[in-house]
């Protein structure tokens, strides 16, 4: 029971992770900075990644 709590509060962790991140990758590729825009779609996929691998925890 724990472990599930504290993998749904996890979740809403990286989403909220997810959320600033989209925000400052929009603001990197209006500037011009495409290796910082490169960077953030790389952590993108390791949060979204992260939650697949949590809500496998959550299901169990």
């Amino acid at each position: 029971m724990q472990r599930k709590k504290r993998a749904e509060k996890s979740i809403e962790s990286l989403e909220s992770q997810i959320n600033l991140h989209k925000a400052k990758q929009k603001n990197a590729l209006e500037s011009g900075n495409e290796e910082l825009y490169e960077y953030y779609n790389k952590e993108l996929k390791k949060f979204e990644d992260e939650i697949k691998r949590k809500k496998k925890i959550f299901e169990k």
